[in-house]
């Protein structure tokens, strides 16, 4: 389901490190008009990297990079000693013991889909922020390199599971900060009940997936992070109602772990068969292992370096991340006037494909507008910092004039 708010980034359900098929969307109206889901006709699933050429295409609607394509098949969420691959087992483990032999588990889902998978088939308006090549990687107008794994709610359901954890790479544009990070890693998890399961129960169809899906949440939330207190905030998502977010009070303060609910009825009517209720949730696996790990910049989980990945082992829920070095950071401040070609997603992606990784941060520190011409002038700095090396003067002014000349070309900007 598409996950939480863009706070370390939700599913559908959860986001900026957590997901967007659970994220906050700004509410329609008090009422939330549900239209007809159109079902796709079954497809054969592909698995893998996907070639180059079908990321990168000629397409006028692509913007997709090479830095982003090079991200893509590392799947760190199947490396077992992996931060990443860790929390994903721990997950299916907890479901595993909690509900033996009920939950079936897909980690290979091939990324790149449809746009209505990616949006329609969960509800999402059709002038909702996220469908803009400002914030989503278009392959072409009716593809993307899907934002949330609830891209393969629909499918899953269609293909007659009833319940599903589904684990995967998505792909977002976005801010440039220590938790922000154009490809993360999101888990949506799908059960479905039967009316002979809430007859027994004694229960409403609604109250019982809301109970059930409460109470394995907040075990979840215990599994992961030992005797935590938990609440519950209510929320809005297109795909379910009512929809919830979960908070763990942690290490002193509280924290948003996920978001979920009950599903809407006609997304399961149409992709599975009428007569059944069911729960979604959407969560971040970065969200959740920064701060279970104690891992302060999201881009360590990219790392190569062997002094972060061996202070980690599959099945190990104890360790704790410790800083092998801080290499001083070099930051440059840019200014210019704005355009209407400019976004600050823009801005990162642009900044992001020349400096890489080596990019910590982009921040907006000033802005004006000129009351005579009406022109609004904005300056940013930029934080280089390598999380293995000290870097040069040199590297790092080669680098930014490479910025500064892009911006300014690709930007239309006026470099002040």
């Amino acid at each position: 389901m598409p996950a939480c708010a863009r706070s370390v980034r939700a599913s559908a359900f959860s986001g900026r490190v957590c997901s967007r098929a659970f994220q906050p969307v700004a509410r329609p109206g008090r009422v939330h008009a549900v239209a007809p889901v159109a079902v796709a006709a079954p497809v054969q699933l592909k698995t893998g990297k996907p070639k180059r050429e079908d990321v990168i295409t000629g397409s006028p609607d692509n913007n997709i990079s090479d830095y982003i394509y090079d991200k893509m098949g590392v799947d760190l969420h199947r490396q077992a000693d992996h931060p990443i691959g860790i929390i994903k087992q721990a997950i299916y483990d907890y479901f595993e013991k909690r509900n033996p032999g009920m939950f079936k588990t897909f980690d290979d889902r091939y990324p790149i889909v449809t746009t209505h998978a990616n949006f329609d088939e969960v509800l999402v308006p059709k002038d909702h922020v996220s469908r803009s090549p400002n914030d989503t990687y278009y392959v072409d107008a009716n593809t993307v390199l899907r934002c949330h794994t609830s891209a393969h709610q629909a499918e899953t359901l269609r293909a007659g599971h009833p319940a599903f954890l589904v684990t995967g790479d998505v792909y977002r544009r976005d801010s440039i900060d220590s938790t922000h990070y154009p490809v993360f890693h999101q888990m949506e998890g799908v059960r479905v009940f039967t009316e002979a399961e809430w007859t027994a129960a004694g229960a409403d169809a609604t109250a019982l997936a809301e109970k059930d899906l409460k109470d394995a949440l907040e075990g979840l939330a215990k599994h992961l992070f030992g005797d935590v207190e938990c609440r519950w905030i209510d929320a809005y998502f297109p795909f379910t109602n009512p929809s919830f977010e979960l908070e763990i009070f942690f290490k002193g303060k509280w924290l948003e772990v996920l978001g979920c609910g009950v599903m809407e009825q006609v997304i399961l009517d149409a992709n599975y068969k009428p007569g059944h209720k069911a729960w979604a949730f959407g969560l971040g696996l970065e969200r959740l292992a920064m701060v279970l790990f104690d891992v302060p910049d999201i881009r360590l989980f990219w790392s190569g370096d062997d002094r972060f990945l061996k202070q980690f082992k599959a099945g190990d829920l104890t360790a704790r991340f410790k800083p092998y070095s801080k290499y001083p950071s070099c930051y440059k401040d840019m200014a210019f006037w704005v355009s209407p070609e400019f976004s600050e997603n823009n801005l990162c992606e642009l900044v992001r494909n020349i400096g890489g990784d080596l990019v910590e941060e982009v921040t907006l520190i000033d802005n004006f507008t000129n009351k005579k011409t009406g022109r609004t002038s904005n300056c940013y700095r930029i934080v280089y910092r390598s999380m293995e090396r000290s870097l040069t003067d040199e590297e790092i002014n080669a680098i930014q004039d490479k910025v500064r000349q892009q911006v300014a070309d690709v930007l239309k900007v006026e470099l002040r």
